[in-house]
């Protein structure tokens, strides 16, 4: 091992844990030693119990030294996790003030898996208030600062995960994704994340349902974070699976990727769109992989779109909204009844549409629903073509961090003209409502040393595939560039 083990990929951690170069014990705490210098400057971590962890810890080696054989596919691992996941015995708060004292008594299904495959969950990482921002800040513990400049944005909502694994706090994550908030945090961190698809990984003990349901949102899922495809590829396997309740019979087994090769692969490039314009550093980088792909052998087509941009966001944005109200008090949620039912019916402004979205009757939401079944035969056929496709992550690198702005007065800038603030995620969500797994790959700096990122979008449940081609592309792109703070 080197002597820095604990930043190194997890994949090696854990061979190092079960050859027995290093105690899960001493590997803890390194982990704690590195948090309690670089912790305080960024604010990831949250919520830390280390003294569990020493005791669990222990208890990893101890069952090691007693069988010779590690207690699962993480074996003695610390890693962190959202702030959103219920976990047993440790403080959950999803940022939300009337949460602050919440301390489950049941882990989420997600965290139970992480405890059989033997990892080690020391802390929790920061979260906007009930994940509902797209940078990280809340009233709790304030605001996380991206590693590469304290002056931009993490991401959100999955902002503390990309910072802890970014800077070398936790090896592995996970966060969760409904509008891009696994993703776009990746992104401006410069760390891989998956959003799998839909129905993969259990869902039920993420907040912001409240603590106690068993149900979630149908388009949020959670997904693993990480600083290698290879790390990507074993957290996966770790919490892809059935519900508890559907374990007897169920067992997911994902196909293997398609192409050892990148030059054995049909791939799509959507480098722009007038819908949601790039920046010009991003756009150079698309440019950059286009040609490396080329190069590899891979046969290339960057003209044909599986969908309209502007219909599928559209699309989106009906169910985001309506799936957003599950959780709504009675009062607010008839409130938003009355005043929709108030709007004139040429009012086709952003507010009444946010309205009517919210508000409509499950025969609308029905039919809404069958637009996306739609949406998602279009995307079918497109891969019937194509094996992938390769998008931008997001229009910009890591925008200014505006948690002192008001939401309805933030904006991005790019290449000098003014946007919505939510423009930031609209490349994210052409996969959002449509099942589809998709991976951040950083691929580059811009001149002011922020992370640059693409987006690699698979068929239906070919997660392993958009890995292996994260994977294949990695090796050609130059070394991503750690943040200070990952040596301190």
């Amino acid at each position: 091992m080197s002597t820095t083990p604990h930043l190194r990929p997890a994949t090696e951690q854990i061979n190092a844990l079960i050859k027995r170069l290093i105690s899960s014990r001493e590997l803890l705490e390194l982990h704690l030693k590195h948090i309690a210098t670089v912790n305080p400057g960024l604010n990831a971590i949250v919520t830390l119990d280390a003294e569990r962890a020493r005791k669990e810890a222990d208890a990893a080696d101890t069952a090691l030294t007693r069988t010779g054989r590690p207690t699962g596919a993480l074996h003695g691992l610390p890693i962190t996790v959202k702030d959103a996941l219920e976990t047993a015995g440790m403080r959950t708060t999803c940022g939300a003030p009337d949460l602050t004292g919440h301390v489950p008594s049941r882990d989420a299904d997600a965290i139970a898996r992480l405890r059989a495959a033997g990892a080690i969950i020391i802390g929790k990482t920061n979260t906007p208030t009930y994940c509902q921002d797209i940078q990280t800040s809340n009233p709790i513990f304030g605001t996380t600062r991206n590693p590469y400049s304290p002056t931009r944005t993490a991401g959100g909502s999955s902002g503390g995960p990309a910072v802890s694994v970014a800077a070398g706090l936790s090896s592995l994550e996970v966060g969760s994704d409904l509008a891009g908030s696994l993703r776009l945090p990746a992104a401006y961190c410069g760390v891989y994340a998956l959003r799998p698809s839909h129905g993969l990984i259990a869902t039920r003990g993420h907040l912001p349902r409240p603590p106690g349901w068993l149900t979630s949102s149908d388009m949020m899922t959670l997904g693993p974070l990480a600083r290698t495809p290879a790390d990507l590829e074993l957290l996966l396997s770790v919490l892809a699976g059935p519900a508890p309740a559907d374990a007897p019979a169920w067992r997911v087994e994902l196909p293997s990727p398609r192409h050892n090769r990148l030059g054995g692969y049909r791939i799509g490039i959507w480098p722009d769109d007038p819908y949601c314009a790039v920046d010009s550093a991003t756009r150079a980088l698309i440019e950059q992989v286009t040609g490396l792909v080329r190069k590899a052998g891979a046969r290339v087509d960057d003209t044909t779109r599986p969908v309209s941009m502007p219909d599928s966001d559209h699309l989106f944005q009906k169910l985001m909204y309506a799936t957003s109200t599950a959780s709504s008090t009675d009062a607010a949620f008839q409130a938003e009844v009355d005043a929709a039912a108030n709007l004139s019916s040429d009012d086709r402004s952003p507010g009444a549409f946010y309205l009517r979205s919210r508000t409509q009757r499950h025969r609308d939401w029905m039919r809404v629903d069958e637009e996306r079944a739609k949406l998602c035969r279009r995307w079918a056929a497109y891969f019937t073509d194509h094996d992938i496709l390769i998008t931008p992550a997001a229009p910009t690198a890591a925008v200014e961090d505006q948690t002192s702005v008001p939401v309805p007065n933030r904006y991005i800038t790019v290449d000098g003209q003014r946007r919505s603030y939510y423009d930031q995620t609209t490349w994210a969500n052409l996969t959002s409502h449509v099942r589809l797994p998709a991976a951040i790959v950083p691929a580059g700096l811009t001149p002011d040393g922020l992370p640059l990122a693409v987006q690699i979008v698979g068929p239906y449940l070919t997660d392993r595939t958009v890995i292996a081609v994260a994977e294949l592309l990695a090796r050609l792109l130059p070394p991503t560039a750690t943040p200070p703070a990952f040596q301190q």
